[in-house]
């Protein structure tokens, strides 16, 4: 890994240690510069996971990416660092009861003999800093988290929303290969009903505030309440993606979705 590049990248100017004063404002650089988006699948694109190609895309290419690169991405930043980590898969709930594919990547870091979740690319709805397995309840900025227990040995990432919490996705802290990833990277990034396939997306969350772009709506989401608005051009697409995601684009570039 160049870290120095990387480092550029996210606007962070620390020293790197294997500690949680490192992880922790690193991890907050990575989630709140690296849009998570999946723009590349609605141009028709492969999505690589070697380590070559995410530098060239996510750092060099100044884009963003969904749970499968920006993850492995910053795995391989903390093990250049020093850390203790390992990839785990999780099951997404988003509220949502019933059975569901282990679609996504999270990171287990271990510090001083106790376990972290780490996640930069859970989206909009994400960790800004990690969070301790064995913890309470904590609050990062306007939103409050808990890992709790459903099982033995399952773990539940949940999210306070309206005073009721809510799981994101359920995940074993066993670890995973890459090629794990590769297979589901490759269903979620092609198969037909792959929300990531249906749907563009793009979403950066901020400390005052989440910005959320799903097909024709951008939605913000403030202490005051949520705002939005249905996007009704290609050109106003474009402006939103280069504005607020700083995801730039030939003007003319058609997506799958939405269509205009």
């Amino acid at each position: 890994m160049k870290l120095d590049s990387y480092f550029k990248r996210i606007d962070w100017k620390g020293t790197p240690k294997a500690d949680l004063e490192t992880l922790r404002p690193l991890h907050l650089a990575h989630a709140t510069h690296i849009p998570f988006e999946n723009l590349d699948i609605q141009l028709g694109r492969n999505i690589l996971l070697d380590l070559e190609a995410l530098d060239r895309k996510l750092v060099g290419g100044t884009r963003g990416g969904y749970c499968f690169e920006q993850n492995t991405l910053f795995q391989a930043v903390l093990r250049e660092i020093g850390f203790d980590v390992i990839a785990c898969e999780a099951r997404v709930r988003m509220g949502r009861s019933g059975f569901t594919p282990r679609t996504h990547m999270l990171l287990i870091v271990k510090i001083e003999g106790e376990d972290y979740l780490a996640d930069v690319g859970f989206g909009g709805e994400g960790l800004f800093f990690p969070i301790q397995l064995a913890g309470g309840v904590q609050k990062q900025f306007l939103w409050n988290y808990q890992i709790v227990k459903e099982e033995p040995d399952l773990f539940v990432l949940q999210t306070l929303r309206q005073e009721k919490w809510v799981d994101l996705y359920a995940f074993l802290a066993e670890q995973r290969e890459p090629v794990d990833f590769e297979v589901a990277n490759w269903y979620t990034s092609t198969h037909p009903q792959s929300s990531f396939v249906q749907a563009l997306t793009a979403q950066l969350p901020t400390p005052d505030a989440r910005f959320i772009l799903r097909n024709r709506i951008f939605l913000i989401e403030r202490a005051s309440g949520e705002e939005s608005r249905e996007i009704k051009t290609l050109q106003e697409l474009h402006q939103v993606l280069r504005e607020i995601f700083h995801l730039s684009f030939p003007p003319e570039t058609a997506f799958h979705n939405p269509k205009f």
